[in-house]
């Protein structure tokens, strides 16, 4: 009889070369860091080679680890094809994808729309967040808004967002339209709490020294604050990208154009070894069709 490995010391290995860290491949296979240790220590004595050098804080591949890898990682990838193959004639193929509530109300439909057109097959499940994330455990993709001095590891900058004011088509400040940004000075601001980044900035950009940077409706929601500025209580100050859906409804105008780049970007989650394959489809297709 044929002796072979523990698949799972072979995905310890493999994890633990990838990252050069045990810990690292732990957190991620949901082992414990003494189990990768002992798969990798296992898949040796059963090999009769060290794979790795260990050094007192780091980890480095012998010249047969680094062979040994290219070979394990082709054999790896041909397994999880031919598992996801099965499961997908048996399932039914879904995602779930987790995305601030302003993106999934404004910009997420017309990418689900497109792709859906080209896969009818995968089903996708939005969850709206407001501030935080949902269980990390509950999506397959996760869209997130994240200062870029603060973006998580491991995360795809979808753009560079630039701001955008945007009111009623017939709001009026002291009579007038609003149409230049010196009548920010007397208009009704719409504060979306924790961007106070927003006005602040436009107010250096035009020298606006009485806006009103802290009287006026305030939400935690950038989509209430975009609803709120179509019934004419104010203009808010929001990324461009999300403004779109409002224009072509005629909901809301933009009265002067701005070029002011925005802090805070959305991000895409990155593609993970135990994502299914809808999911990367999914994940891949909306990267290199990113619109705004």
């Amino acid at each position: 009889m044929k002796h072979t490995p523990h698949l799972s010391y072979v995905r310890s290995f493999e994890a633990a070369a990838r990252h050069l860290s045990f810990t690292a491949a732990a957190e991620e296979l949901n082992y414990t860091q003494s189990a990768i240790s002992n798969h990798v220590r296992s898949l040796e004595d059963f090999i009769g080679r060290p794979l790795f050098i260990r050094y007192s804080r780091s980890l480095a591949l012998t010249e047969l680890g680094v062979a040994y890898l290219a070979s394990v990682r082709q054999a790896l990838k041909q397994i999880d094809a031919a598992t996801e193959a099965i499961i997908s004639g048996t399932h039914k193929k879904s995602v779930v994808v987790s995305c601030p509530i302003s993106l999934s109300e404004n910009w997420l439909p017309g990418r689900i729309r497109e792709f859906q057109a080209l896969h009818p097959d995968i089903e996708i499940t939005v969850h709206g967040t407001i501030w935080t994330d949902v269980e990390p455990e509950v999506a397959d993709i996760r869209l997130t808004i994240n200062h870029q001095d603060d973006a998580p590891a491991g995360v795809v900058p979808l753009w560079a967002e630039k701001l955008a004011v945007v009111c009623a088509p017939d709001y009026k400040v002291a009579g007038k339209r609003l149409a230049e940004p010196r009548q920010l000075q007397e208009a009704d601001l719409i504060h979306v709490l924790g961007r106070p980044v927003h006005w602040q900035s436009i107010a250096a950009e035009f020298n606006l020294k009485s806006i009103n940077s802290d009287g006026g409706i305030k939400t935690n929601s950038t989509a209430i604050a975009l609803e709120l500025a179509s019934q004419g209580l104010g203009c808010a100050a929001v990324p461009n990208s999300l403004v779109g859906i409002y224009l072509a409804r005629n909901l809301l105008v933009v009265p002067f154009e701005l070029n002011i780049e925005s802090p805070w970007l959305y991000y895409l989650s990155d593609e993970t070894p135990s994502m299914s394959q809808p999911a990367k489809t999914f994940r891949n297709w909306l990267q290199k069709n990113i619109t705004t």
